[in-house]
């Protein structure tokens, strides 16, 4: 049985678009999973001040993974891009977060769902909302509008 599966996906370097149009291809291959769309690219100023911008965007997949297995494959793609974990938030490649695995709530060591800091980013919630309905709502409850009106999109730019 599949499950929606909502990724973020954010690159900073080389080639931010192109690291970003490659893995979507990549996360359509995922074994037991289908890249069913994507939403736009966006742009926007790093978080940490003296990085370049990022270029954003958001997948629906549907997977039969199980969380873990997922967020493994998606390591294993940041991998193949060249993503080099040195710091925490450092520049990088490539970036794939789970954002939101079906109606699933997820406090593992590994990996937090609905993403823990989803709320408060706009490259997050602006490109999810081109791919839900209006009345979306995480499976923690909240509704995606609300989280929309509370979050601007002050320094987001659609590509």
């Amino acid at each position: 049985m599949s499950i929606r599966v909502y990724v973020g996906l954010g690159s900073n370097l080389d080639a931010p678009a192109e690291q970003l149009r490659s893995a979507l291809d990549a996360l359509d291959q995922v074994q037991a999973t289908r890249l069913v769309a994507a939403s736009a690219l966006y742009t926007s100023d790093s978080l940490l001040p003296g990085q370049p911008r990022y270029t954003n965007a958001v997948a629906a997949l549907d997977s039969a993974l199980a969380p873990l297995d997922l967020l493994d494959a998606l390591q294993a793609i940041e991998n193949d891009q060249g993503r080099v974990r040195k710091e925490r938030w450092g520049p990088r490649t490539l970036d794939l977060d789970i954002l939101l695995y079906g109606d699933q709530v997820l406090d593992l060591p590994r990996l937090q769902v609905p993403h823990y800091h989803m709320h408060a980013r706009p490259f997050v919630l602006y490109p999810l909302a081109e791919l839900v309905p209006a009345d979306f709502r995480l499976a923690d409850g909240r509704q995606l509008s609300q989280l929309l009106a509370a979050c601007p999109y002050i320094g987001l730019e659609r590509l």
